[in-house]
């Protein structure tokens, strides 16, 4: 049975990051974040939809006790660039005040999005607020956000692929890869 390289090679320019790489990385951010709330509990917030595969990963890795909540935004529908104007889907569940709060994102491109919901969860009034990205665009960055944990920094490309997507497709791909521009442009987008 042919491998997901195989199966979308007219899709995919290139990978950028193997299966074994994001799997490595994942446990050092594990590692790393257990290590700096070492007696704390966590609330772990997955960005939805994009974030689930790394948080589900990554929470495997923590060695605190945590407590998961899922937030949806949207900035990007159906194209390959962030609108810049956010709207909540879904809100979390609990109230984060007073508690240790994980903010996990897929990606950090513009950092619109994520400003605004780091704002939002800010006037929660949590004990603490960081922020986790498995990847960064340092290069596309138009509002600065701070970034305490980051997987990879990649170039400027549209990625898909552990979670990423491009409508709704290449999210179970277990690996990241550069999509072929002609295959979001056919819909007259591009990045």
């Amino acid at each position: 049975m042919p491998g997901f390289a195989e199966l979308l090679k007219d899709e995919i320019q290139e990978i950028v990051l193997s299966e074994d790489q994001i799997a490595r990385r994942v446990r050092e951010l594990g590692e790393e974040i257990s290590r700096d709330y070492q007696g704390k509990e966590v609330v772990v917030v997955s960005v939805l939809k994009g974030a689930v595969m790394f948080v589900a990963d990554l929470v495997r890795h923590l060695t605190v006790p945590c407590s998961l909540e899922f937030m949806a935004v949207s900035s990007y529908g159906a194209s390959t660039d962030s609108s810049g104007v956010v709207r909540i889907i879904k809100d979390l569940d609990e109230s984060i005040e007073g508690r240790h709060v994980l903010v996990v994102e897929d990606i950090i491109d513009t950092g619109l999005t994520l400003n605004y919901l780091r704002e939002l969860l800010l006037n929660r009034k949590p004990a603490s607020l960081r922020i986790c990205t498995l990847l960064n665009k340092p290069e596309r960055r138009a509002v600065d956000v701070p970034v305490d944990y980051v997987g990879f920094d990649i170039p400027n490309e549209f990625v898909v692929g552990y979670g990423l997507d491009y409508a709704e497709r290449y999210r179970n791909v277990p690996f990241i890869a550069v999509l072929r521009p002609e295959v979001y442009n056919k819909r007259g987008e591009g990045a």
